[in-house]
């Protein structure tokens, strides 16, 4: 199985995706895209995330696209029908790893505390996103769980920001983050492309 992070490469930066509409999916993941990243996540929150995901894997087909805030097992099923690269999940339970595991594609389970690390651990993941970060103890959290969970690693989401990025990417155990201040609501409303793509330059130095 492929890891997560072989699939990040260099990319330090796990840039989320929101949209309304798969044209503006599109228009979102292209601005990713001539930032130079090699991959991005869609989180299925709203209706037109599935089409959305289809439609930037069809119009960028070089890009790297998964498929985020998988909860159980039908939203997994459209994700891989969809097209979905990889998987992230917000959070994990055994029922949920057991049907991950079984998925064929590379995964990124998401935790928010020590029995849910283990948990996913037992399950032979090493390398999980902590969500949401900031209310999960942050970066002193990921710091103090480093000697107990060694060869762990994390993708904090969930609060992480530009100011606070190098908080996190400086721990041995963080080999990226995630998050949605590359792709501010108020730039996609008004078609600020450009914006994104500056963003998503600086978010991934």
């Amino acid at each position: 199985m492929t890891s997560f992070s072989s699939l990040m490469g260099n990319q330090t930066l796990l840039p989320i995706i929101q949209a309304d509409s798969p044209e503006q999916g599109v228009a979102i993941a292209k601005a990713m895209s001539d930032a130079g990243l090699k991959l991005v996540e869609v989180v299925l929150r709203t209706e037109a995330s599935l089409a959305a995901l289809t439609a930037i894997k069809s119009a960028l087909p070089e890009l790297i696209v998964g498929a985020g805030t998988v909860t159980n097992e039908t939203i997994l099923k459209q994700a891989i029908d969809a097209g979905a690269d990889f998987i992230i999940t917000p959070a994990v339970s055994e029922k949920l790893l057991t049907h991950l595991a079984d998925c064929g594609l590379p995964v990124l389970p998401g935790v928010s505390n020590t029995g849910e690390i283990l948990m996913a651990c037992e399950f032979g993941y090493k390398e999980l996103k902590l969500f949401p970060a900031a209310l999960s103890g942050g970066h002193k959290f990921l710091a103090a769980v480093s000697s107990i969970f060694q060869g762990v690693k994390f993708c904090p989401t969930g609060g992480v920001t530009a100011e606070n990025k190098v908080d996190y990417l400086t721990l041995n155990n963080v080999f990226a983050v995630g998050g949605t201040w590359v792709a501010k609501k108020d730039w996609v409303d008004t078609s600020n492309w450009q914006a994104i793509t500056d963003a998503c330059i600086a978010g991934n130095l």
